[in-house]
């Protein structure tokens, strides 16, 4: 079976738009003189520790409301459009079910509320993919026992819907012990579960996971106005707006999917998307996209060195569907857009190269490792367990000498062939730009590459096809980085780059 990217129904969209804009309606307007939190506010929430935490919602004007919890309580006053919002100081952690409470007019009490760790999970497809199958995608791998056993009531589950189900259904918009019933019911992201699971279990805090995703979008439709206002975004050639999901154009689902949910207090942000950028061909000005949008999402949630980690799109054979107009070149071009953007300050990415069964499939099924992999980074930089290392071999320097050339990689202590069989993965070419395959091998923590047919190589890439599963591998099992030392044009559009900008790079 191949399995196809998903798209929506008319019915998905218009629902969608009627749900989000009563979000958006329940921040800006109050009913009458009834106090309100923010709909992220409720029974079985996490609350972000170790950091100041805003709370917010809606009451009469010039209302007075108090907010209480864990021996603290705020007042404020509300303006006259009917907003409040006190800030409560830094939290310690706590297993502890304690009540919320909120007092105006009426009274509101939140049960069961813990304090840990809230991270927002977001993306296409690949991010909101859930464990059991759906129309055009396979199922997560053991998909049923990872389901049965997911049994952790101190992890939560927050799920923002875009799909046609009832919004007075209790999967969704609510926080949600997780269980099996709960990761049903609420069609939970296996990625995000997956992360979540890992940092409970290793740092034993509470984990509340606020899942934001819509497969088949482009990255723009989650990028803020202000993306656009300035340089690099605003001088960008205008592009054919490719999407599988017709209708759903440049900042909407900031608007709707992102914005309404800031500034919960979190401590960062999960990204898996990517794909249907690649498709169009909008290869070169994705990481100035992806920057952008990190950017915006920090200023939104107050929090400018908040941790953003992403996934490098995973191998598929994009250059063999007739409807996609990409090269062979087009995903290792992206891959290096989402690596530039993700090297930033408290950013990061995970590798998937090896992750892969069926390069026809755009859904790969093993979500677990990517999951995984998000945490080990999450664990590593965020949270400083120096013990779990979480970076592949990673490109450092290159020396050329006579008919080799040696490489040099950072995060390569014990640096090895996954599969114990020669390195694959590696091509060299002299100045004449033809790279041929070549032969690597390891030696003193270094890899030396060669071809019998290159007598003076210049240049070497690695894992530069889009259906690369190169067996390169530190002593952590974890597979080096896609790279190239040349910076020669590289055109991933079949139509070549005569008149066409976004063709070469």
């Amino acid at each position: 079976m191949i399995a196809r990217p998903f798209h929506a129904s008319a019915l998905q969209l218009v629902f969608r738009l009627g749900v989000m804009s009563g979000l958006l309606a329940m921040a800006a307007a109050p009913l009458a003189a009834e106090v309100r939190c923010t709909g992220l506010f409720g029974d079985h929430m996490v609350l972000q520790r170790n950091r100041a935490v805003p709370v917010w919602g809606d009451a009469a004007p010039g209302e007075n409301v108090r907010v209480e919890f864990a021996g603290q309580a705020r007042t404020a006053t509300a303006d006259a459009a009917g907003h409040w919002r006190v800030t409560l100081d830094p939290l310690a952690t706590s297993v502890e079910p304690r009540p919320f409470k909120v007092q105006g007019s009426n009274s509101l009490v939140f049960s069961d509320v813990l304090v840990g760790e809230v991270w927002f999970c977001s993306g296409q497809s690949n991010m909101e993919k859930f464990f059991g199958p759906r129309t055009g995608q396979q199922p997560v791998d053991n998909h049923d026992l990872e389901v049965a056993a997911a049994n952790y009531p101190r992890l939560r589950l927050f799920q923002v819907p875009h799909a046609p189900l009832p919004p007075e259904s209790p999967a969704l918009l609510h926080w949600l012990p997780c269980s099996p019933e709960a990761l049903q019911a609420s069609g939970f992201s296996a990625v995000a579960y997956f992360f979540g699971q890992q940092i409970l279990q290793i740092l034993g805090v509470p984990v509340g996971l606020i899942h934001s995703s819509f497969g088949g979008t482009r990255i723009e439709a989650w990028l803020p106005d202000e993306a656009f206002a300035g340089p690099p975004l605003r001088d960008l050639p205008d592009q054919p707006y490719f999407a599988w999901i017709a209708g759903v154009q440049r900042t909407e689902l900031f608007h709707s999917m992102v914005a309404p949910y800031a500034p919960y207090a979190l401590r960062g942000f999960l990204w898996y998307q990517g794909e249907t950028n690649l498709m169009a061909g909008n290869v070169a000005d994705y990481a100035a996209k992806q920057t952008a949008l990190i950017a915006g999402w920090r200023r939104a949630w107050g929090e400018p060195d908040a941790p953003f980690y992403g996934v490098l799109i995973a191998p598929m054979d994009y250059s063999k569907w007739e409807k996609f107009p990409v090269t062979d070149a087009a995903l290792p071009a992206f891959w290096a857009e989402q690596v530039k953007a993700l090297s930033a300050a408290h950013a990061g990415y995970v590798v998937t190269t090896d992750l892969v069964a069926n390069v026809h499939d755009i859904h790969p099924t093993d979500k677990r490792d990517v999951g995984l992999r998000l945490a080990r980074l999450a664990l590593a930089e965020t949270y400083g367990r120096a013990d779990l290392p979480a970076h592949g071999p990673t490109f450092a320097a290159m020396r050329a000498t006579g008919n080799s050339i040696e490489l040099t990689f950072d995060h390569a202590d014990g640096l090895r062939s996954r599969d114990g069989r020669p390195l694959t993965g590696f091509v060299v070419s002299g100045k004449e730009n033809t790279f041929q395959p070549a032969d690597a091998r390891i030696e003193d923590g270094k890899v030396v590459v060669s071809s019998p047919v290159v007598a003076a190589p210049i240049a070497v890439r690695f894992a530069w096809s889009e259906t690369a599963n190169p067996n390169l591998i530190n002593g952590a099992g974890l597979p080096a980085v896609p790279f190239r030392t040349d910076d020669w044009p590289l055109f991933y559009l079949r139509s070549g780059p005569a008149g066409n900008p976004d063709a070469n790079k």
